[in-house]
């Protein structure tokens, strides 16, 4: 399941949603249930499932999607399924009947088959008609506006997925030879620093992460040792904590931590997939921040900023209660004392 808050879009008609939908969460959907969150005419938020098979769970899931909605404060709720009908119906039921189970007003509930929608509730020929209404998303003004906006609407999940897949052939062999040099460049700093290992190592990261920030702001792209570099010393948490302090959901945020993890050797993927999750929730793109958490969890199941933001991310706690953080008393994430002094000053 994947949410997202994004700039708010007005809409008028069925037609303005099915063409919002796209925006908000990152990508066309197919084979899924939206649930479209609003406060007034804006919407504020959407969640989205896969279709379930016949043996999911379908009451548990909508309960789940019904509370993702219900956090975000909204007034009323729309629900959308994409897909062939006799897998859509059974779907948007049971999501329809957990809304107002909730509390949620359902101002509507639709079908989107092809180039052509329908409505549940509806039940005008004039305007809703049995044969469905023909719908062009690129003639409608919600595209527009969101288009204006800077919001992308990839072609679809997989599109999405490979945004933060690994680089592949004379990439992956350039990453890989780079970051055995990476390796070596390490023991050698650790032994000329002796006692003084680890900081040794903190001083190096945070001159690694500065330096990364500046090339980013500047536009220029890291080369392969500087990934290699940073993304082995973002392994002590010390550096992976600053990081997470210097990241937000800038698109410079998004644009460096999205290189650094395509770049990064499977066993250094944990810090740069979670960061980029982090950024890309604190911008509303949840879509983009669900693929980077399954990512790093498929090769880190265990790493803690991740598993957190997982968590945070499914339950559909809103971007813009990340305010302030990262706190000092994140539950799960083991934070230096040094770090914690540090910030108190």
């Amino acid at each position: 399941m994947a949410s997202t808050e994004r700039p708010q879009l007005a809409v008028r008609s069925p037609a303005d949603l099915i063409a919002a939908v796209p925006y908000l969460l990152g990508f066309h959907p197919a084979d899924s249930v939206v649930a479209v969150a609003l406060v007034g005419r804006q919407i504020i938020f959407a969640a989205r499932a896969d279709l379930p098979d016949p043996s999911t769970d379908l009451v548990e899931r909508s309960r789940h999607l019904a509370g993702v909605i219900r956090r975000q404060g909204a007034e009323a709720a729309t629900v959308v399924g994409y897909g062939p009908p006799d897998r859509v119906t059974p779907a948007v039921d049971a999501v329809r009947a957990a809304l107002s189970a909730s509390g949620t007003e359902v101002l509507d509930a639709l079908r989107v088959t092809g180039d052509r929608w329908w409505s549940y509730l509806c039940t005008e020929p004039d305007c809703c008609p049995p044969e469905g209404r023909r719908y062009d998303p690129v003639a409608n003004p919600v595209t527009a506006a969101a288009v204006f906006a800077g919001q992308v609407a990839l072609p679809d999940r997989a599109a999405l997925v490979a945004q933060v897949a690994p680089v592949d052939g004379p990439a992956r062999d350039a990453a890989r030879a780079a970051t055995a040099r990476a390796r070596l460049r390490l023991t050698e700093l650790l032994e000329q620093a002796d006692l003084l290992g680890a900081r040794a190592v903190r001083s190096a990261g945070f001159a690694a992460l500065r330096e990364a920030q500046r090339r980013q702001r500047r536009g220029e792209r890291l080369d392969d040792d500087e990934v290699a570099w940073l993304g082995l010393l973002m392994t002590h948490l010390p550096v992976r904590d600053l990081a997470w302090e210097r990241t937000d959901g800038r698109d410079r945020d998004i644009a460096l931590w999205t290189d650094v993890l395509r770049r990064a050797e499977p066993e250094l993927v944990a810090a740069p997939g979670a960061l980029l999750a982090f950024a890309a929730w604190r911008a509303g793109q949840g879509a983009l921040a669900a693929v980077a958490l399954e990512r790093t969890l498929s090769l880190h199941p265990n790493y803690s900023l991740a598993v957190l933001l997982d968590d945070m991310l499914r339950r559909g706690v809103p971007p813009s209660e990340l305010d302030g953080w990262p706190s000092e008393d994140m539950p799960g994430v083991i934070r230096p004392r040094k770090r914690r002094r540090r910030r108190r000053r």
